[in-house]
């Protein structure tokens, strides 16, 4: 397989693209990891509950075992201070739960994000990318053999436009017919060129 066309223009069309799509799946994750942050910050009022309620919750139950000393009268008066220490932690495990709510959506929203442009790349560009490469290395791995331009000829029949081919004489097909070798060149070379690649495997 071959990663880059032997023609300079095809070669550096091929490069500029290559460039484009990192930086675009590079921008995309970026966009990504910004909206994880901006919805993240939804939770800071979940932490703030969840560390007050915890910390009225934790002082209410301090004051209550104080109080649950005091002889007689004790176990009647600790009764509204644990009360009071539940409906706090109550609070505190709201702030929790809107912590971890926030948390999935934050990735959720942020691979959604993400996934729409990554798919473009890996559904459209990169197919036809690896197609290029594979029919590129079997055309290069080919050439040099008179079968092989043979079949580069018949496919520069099959898939080239007519306004090409009529360039390359009114009868080349009947020329690659009767095993014209300059006509079966000259089609050789219009597939070779259609992929960026040289008669030669020289750079140009």
């Amino acid at each position: 397989m071959k990663l880059y066309a032997e023609r300079l223009p095809t070669a550096i069309r091929q490069l500029l693209t290559d460039i484009v799509v990192v930086i675009w799946v590079y921008l995309w994750i970026r966009v990504g990891l910004w909206v994880n942050d901006v919805i993240e910050k939804l939770a800071v009022p979940g932490q703030k509950l969840q560390s007050a309620g915890g910390g009225i919750a934790d002082n209410l139950a301090d004051a209550g075992s104080k109080v649950n000393r005091v002889p007689l009268v004790g176990d009647q008066l600790v009764r509204p201070f644990n009360g009071a220490a539940d409906a706090a932690r109550a609070i505190a495990d709201a702030g929790r739960q809107q912590q971890e709510i926030v948390d999935r959506m934050a990735w959720v929203l942020a691979i959604v994000a993400v996934s729409v442009p990554l798919a473009l790349v890996l559904f459209l560009w990169l197919p036809l990318r690896l197609r290029w490469m594979r029919r590129a290395g079997v055309a290069s791995s080919v050439r040099a053999e008179p079968a092989g331009r043979d079949l580069l000829a018949l496919r520069a029949l099959a898939s080239q436009p007519l306004d090409e081919l009529t360039k390359l004489g009114p009868d080349i097909a009947q020329s690659w017919r009767n095993g014209d070798a300059e006509a079966v060149d000259a089609l050789a070379a219009l597939e070779l060129r259609r992929l960026g690649l040289t008669a030669s495997g020289r750079r140009r």
